[in-house]
């Protein structure tokens, strides 16, 4: 059977020389009957040759794409011998000969497209395991490169039909320019975006980007030709068209990621009622506090230096210079945040005063956590406010909250029992 297959052109024109037309339709037959033969050997070929190709370079599963290009190998390898044999088989039909080449050729550009086409999808799949296509994604490159090569193709094939030259085809398509302008207008922005995006490095897959005018926030998992994918945290998927990213703006997270450090803005608003001097007793007990024992220690000997050089009367505590509560817990915060593991030291940090507010003075915290992931980010900023809220009573400072239903009702006796008062005095002066 394979030497059968291996000289199958030379036995059909044989076959078709010595037996006339009967010898032909033989011929034809036999052409037929092996195209399983050929169709499961070029299969077989196709997924020996990228299992040992791909195999030590990359891990990732081929076999869809394998079975497509098999498919469309086997194909194009029947189109060719189909080609190349029917016309010694149909010798002396001159008609037949130049239609049965006309088909052959249609189904050998068609089939040959999407052979190409497959070999791109293969191509890309390799790459896309790669760190580079994590900074340069080609998807929207191979796109283009399938249109065009769909677009030659079928212009190769209209001029088969119309037996004239493709030259002359395309000469012709100046006419159709706006047409083809108006048709692939979304393609051409896309492609001319998805190259700016690549060299400016603007946004690559993997990204957390925001762009509340599409209702995108979250990681993109896709760059194409048309469009960027992004998949939000609620794992909903929002569609960009790609020219978006380069007329609109857009926020880009990866800038935090690099920089190895994400930002804590928070404030704690202390009820400015109890703000107050610090009294020799406040200071004694905050001085057994250890992350601020040696801050009180020295601004005692300074303030006692300064007021002792200016004769400051003690009779007042106004008078002079003299620590605060709020003062010493904002010492305390900046002593706990630097002793804080997760807290890049090495960033922009600050423990500050806001303007105060009806909602009473906001000590805001601005600093930057080393973990980037969501989560641990979170978790990290929960447990410095944990912390803070706790300690802020150990300092006579209560932090400003608005009264609640709670604390209506817990005026409700007080009111009751007034009224009770009121009116026993009315009764006994009657």
């Amino acid at each position: 059977m394979d030497k059968l297959i291996e000289n199958w052109p030379k036995f059909a024109v044989d076959v078709g020389t010595h037996l006339g037309l009967t010898g032909r339709l033989f011929g034809v037959v036999i052409l037929i009957l092996l195209y399983p033969v050929l169709y499961a050997g070029s299969r077989r070929l196709v997924h020996a040759t990228f299992d040992r190709l791909l195999a030590w370079i990359i891990k990732e599963d081929l076999n869809f794409n394998k079975r497509r290009l098999a498919k469309r190998l086997a194909l194009f390898f029947f189109a060719c011998v189909f080609y190349a044999a029917l016309p010694n088989l149909l010798s002396g039909y001159i008609t037949a000969i130049q239609l049965t080449r006309n088909i052959s050729m249609v189904c050998i550009a068609l089939v040959g497209t999407l052979v190409f086409s497959s070999l791109l999808d293969v191509f890309l799949t390799v790459y896309s395991s790669s760190r580079t296509s994590q900074d340069i994604p080609l998807k929207a490159t191979v796109q283009v490169v399938k249109i065009v090569a769909y677009f030659v193709c079928g212009i190769f094939i209209v001029s088969l039909i119309l037996n004239k030259t493709p030259l002359y085809l395309f000469s012709g398509l100046s006419a159709l320019g706006a047409l083809l302008l108006l048709v692939f207008r979304d393609s051409i922005l896309g492609f001319v975006a998805g190259i700016q995006l690549i060299a400016n490095q603007m946004v690559a897959k993997g990204d957390w980007i925001e762009m509340p005018k599409y209702g995108a926030d979250g990681d993109v998992i896709e760059i194409a030709l048309t469009t960027v994918k992004v998949q939000n945290w609620d794992k909903t998927i929002t569609t960009i068209p790609t020219y978006a990213l380069i007329g609109e703006s857009f926020k880009n997270w990866r800038g935090m990621k690099e920089a190895g450090g994400r930002r804590i803005k928070r404030t704690i608003n202390i009820d400015i009622s109890t703000i107050k001097f610090c009294d020799g007793d406040m200071l004694t007990r905050f001085s057994k506090i250890q992350y601020i024992a040696d801050y009180i220690q020295a601004k005692k000997d300074e303030l006692s230096t300064y007021n002792n050089e200016n004769e400051v009367d003690d009779a007042s505590l106004v008078n002079g210079r003299r620590l605060t509560n709020v003062g010493t817990f904002r010492a305390y915060t900046i002593a706990y945040l630097r002793h804080h593991l997760m807290i890049n030291q090495e960033m922009t940090f600050l423990v500050r005063h806001l303007a105060p507010t009806e909602h009473g003075l906001p000590i805001e915290v601005y600093v930057f956590s080393k973990d980037t992931i969501w989560a641990n980010y979170e978790g990290i900023q929960a447990d410095i406010f944990d912390h803070l809220l706790a300690v802020v009573p150990e300092f006579d400072l209560k932090v400003f909250q608005n009264p609640s239903g709670a604390d209506f009702r817990r005026l409700i006796p007080q009111r009751e029992g007034e009224y009770n008062t009121i009116a026993h005095k009315q009764t006994d002066s009657l």
